[in-house]
């Protein structure tokens, strides 16, 4: 199941931020999970209770990105 959701959640990133946003996904052994925007963790599936992201999660790890990317051009 890890794999199909890195898939997806890969595909809704991809589509909020196109392909410009270094965004990398750690699915792996062990029901691994990892979410990482420019090397930092934003999220963790073992952190956050060992649930799979889902929707609400994929949105609240979207307007994190956002967030992340606004500081970013605002600091240019």
């Amino acid at each position: 199941q890890h794999h199909a959701t890195a898939t997806w959640v890969a595909i809704e990133f991809f589509r909020a931020f196109g392909p410009d946003v270094g965004i990398s996904l750690t699915p792996g052994a062990n029901g691994r999970f990892e979410v990482y925007m420019d090397g930092e963790k934003i999220w963790d599936k073992k952190e956050e209770g060992n649930i799979y992201p889902d929707l609400s999660i994929v949105r609240k790890l979207k307007g994190v990105i956002k967030e992340k990317l606004d500081s970013l051009v605002a600091a240019d």
